[in-house]
């Protein structure tokens, strides 16, 4: 088994090396969306009290600003009603582009058609909705590869058995389902690890620490606990720490520098990275491209998660991941 870590942690570092995302000339006849007149890209995403969703509008910012774009950042709390009313007001505003981490799969597609119809491109990032054809890109992590890879280490770190609890995401996150379908991919071929404990925290630290504290209480013969984010994952750390259970062996997704500073005391056996800087950096770049003529060749596109574990923290910084011969 152990060689199957070590073939996840070299796979999604090669993928890393190797990812090229290449965009194509629109064809003659196809007709790009023009955008809204102005030269401002909107920038939504969930709240910015998660680091993860703050490096969106920090990286969008920075890259739309380097290529000469006014840009205006809000956040929709993951509230559909809130982000349709910033979708009007880009709208309103003539927006050249809209990136966004949308609200939800099927409550994001109105807003999403209300650009489109509008003639404004919508540039989706980290989370898809269910709908073909109205953004123009949706790029996104490999969250069934990612939470597969980390999976792998974590039932190592279990030596394969033990009773563990699972913390949810938003369910009506594409994300949540899968990355809990693939963890549970990997854990569910061995027979002696039991899932005692499954319960929804909605991405929330503080609402995952309480989760935690009631889980431990009902079932405190676990040695294990699987998030489906850092910021819960986080969470869960700090309530097995306040509870004195430090052997609890604890995974998350994202990459947050918070994870890894809990990777590196010993507190969190390892999260999956999903590159953000580089996802947010792509959408600029494709929003820029696009509004000069030429499309993404994929509107859906895949972008490799990097297990992070005890062996590659120092390589992590702020949701970037350095190659150790690059540093």
């Amino acid at each position: 088994m152990k060689a199957r870590k070590a073939m996840a942690l070299a796979m999604t570092a090669a993928m890393v090396g190797g990812l090229m995302t290449v965009p194509v000339m629109a064809e003659e006849n196809a007709e790009l969306l023009p955008g809204g007149g102005s030269n401002i890209i909107y920038c939504i995403t969930p709240s910015t009290s998660n680091p993860f969703f703050n490096t969106e509008q920090v990286i969008a910012k920075e890259k739309a600003e380097e290529l000469g774009y006014e840009v205006k950042c809000a956040s929709h709390d993951d509230d559909a009603a809130t982000q349709l009313e910033l979708f009007e007001a880009a709208i309103n505003d003539g927006a050249a582009a809209i990136i966004c981490d949308n609200a939800g799969a099927d409550a994001s597609i109105e807003a999403v058609q209300k650009a489109y119809d509008a003639g404004i491109p919508t540039f989706l990032i980290d989370r898809e909705i269910n709908q073909s054809g109205l953004a123009v890109a949706q790029i996104v992590a490999d969250n069934a590869q990612g939470a597969a890879a980390i999976a792998e280490v974590w039932v190592e770190a279990m030596n394969y058995e033990g009773k563990y609890a699972e913390l949810l995401g938003l369910e009506s996150d594409t994300n949540c389902q899968v990355r809990s379908d693939n963890y549970h991919s990997v854990i569910d071929e061995y027979e002696d690890l039991e899932m005692v404990a499954q319960q929804s925290a909605n991405w929330d630290q503080t609402e995952a620490y309480e989760k935690t504290e009631a889980i431990l209480q009902s079932n405190p013969e676990i040695t294990g606990i699987i998030c489906g984010n850092d910021t819960m994952a986080c969470g869960a750390v700090q309530a097995c720490l306040d509870a004195g259970r430090k052997d609890i062996k604890i995974i998350g997704l994202d990459g947050s520098d918070e994870a890894n500073a809990y990777i590196k005391s010993g507190d969190m056996v390892g999260t999956a990275l999903q590159q953000i800087a580089l996802i947010t950096e792509m959408a600029v770049e494709q929003a820029d491209a696009y509004l000069k003529g030429t499309a993404p060749e994929e509107e859906k596109q895949l972008v490799p998660c990097v297990a992070i574990t005890a062996d590659n923290t120092d390589c992590l910084n702020a949701f970037v991941y350095t190659e150790p011969d690059a540093k």
